[in-house]
């Protein structure tokens, strides 16, 4: 078991630092200039016309003026010590304004999360339990339509209905629980069709397995034989979907966020991309990438709670 824990933490941090690099590279490799960004000049094009100290001395503050692998040096020790520096856009410190962003997208993320579990899990469940094939053929055709559907035209839809159409609930804003409820619906269908897509194909192997004709030749009942046996063993592959799901709300929540006029880490991400804001990319990706690994470890470490064959394999290996 030890070794199983020393390769999971070794993968994770693996992981992370493939993140960073790579946005460090894209980032880089863009057309554009940061500096110019920075002097306001349009879609960071030329800077003629300004006077060159001044374009120098920022190149000088920001370490622009070094050749790319010490810049990468530089900022991937400034980055293990939690220090990304300051926005090129905005001159905020970047841990400081995702620290405040982030409260937000944790809100919206949190109840996606746990609307994106619950339909997954029921309408998987419901895909495969009910008697009537109908049922079954109705319930089996909904993730994928729920994967078809693209999040922002889900996110416009729910608007025009439920907040013009009926003024159940706001359109935008930040304000209280019911602003929650929308962008959380627009990421939570996507997620949970995948999940329940998983879910529902891996209770059909489970539910072909020896041991259910074994329980179910004891005589157990229907309901003891889905509930009691099928469902545990069923969930194991949805676990580690779930874990790189959570990795992905960010992704969500740019979307959602947008659409939806909400402050957050989605939102400032889109703003940092659009103004190659290198350090809150740098800062929003290593978030991203730190997060991601730390639920899918945590998920690794859960396995052999659940499943004693892992202990098993870890052990021989």
């Amino acid at each position: 078991m030890i070794w199983y824990l020393l390769q999971r933490v070794l993968q994770a941090v693996f992981v992370v630092w493939a993140a960073y690099t790579l946005t460090f590279t894209v980032l880089f490799m863009l057309p554009s200039d940061p500096v110019a960004i920075m002097l306001g000049t349009a879609s960071g094009g030329e800077t003629t016309g300004i006077d060159p100290a001044q374009i120098a001395a920022l190149r000088a503050e920001y370490g622009f003026d070094q050749p790319v692998i010490v810049q990468y040096l530089t900022m991937l020790g400034d980055a293990l010590r939690g220090d990304f520096g300051q926005s090129i856009l905005t001159g905020a410190r970047v841990a400081e304004r995702i620290a405040t962003e982030l409260p937000h997208t944790l809100a919206l993320g949190g109840l996606a999360l746990v609307l994106a579990v619950t339909l997954g899990f029921t309408v998987g469940m419901l895909s495969i339990y009910p008697r009537k094939r109908v049922v079954r053929s109705a319930l089996t055709a909904l993730p994928p339509l729920g994967i078809a559907v693209p999040s922002f035209w889900l996110g416009i839809l729910l608007i025009q209905q439920v907040s013009f159409g009926w003024g159940l609930l706001p359109a935008t804003g930040n304000e209280g629980f019911a602003s929650l409820v929308l962008p959380a619906l627009t990421m939570a269908v996507p997620t949970g069709a995948i999940l329940a897509q998983v879910f529902a194909a891996s209770l059909r192997v489970t539910l072909a397995e020896p041991y259910i004709d074994v329980v179910r030749a004891k005589g157990a009942s229907r309901a003891r034989i889905f509930y009691g046996h099928a469902i545990r063993n069923a969930t194991l592959p949805t676990m580690t979907l779930v874990g790189l799901l959570v990795g992905n709300l960010v992704g969500g929540a740019a979307i959602a966020e947008t659409i939806f006029g909400r402050s957050g880490i989605g939102r400032l991400t889109v703003q940092a991309v659009s103004n190659q804001d290198i350090p809150m990319v740098q800062g929003v990706v290593m978030l991203a990438a730190v997060t991601t690994v730390t639920v899918t470890l945590l998920v690794d470490l859960i396995y052999p709670l659940i499943d004693p064959r892992v202990r098993t394999r870890a052990a021989a290996q």
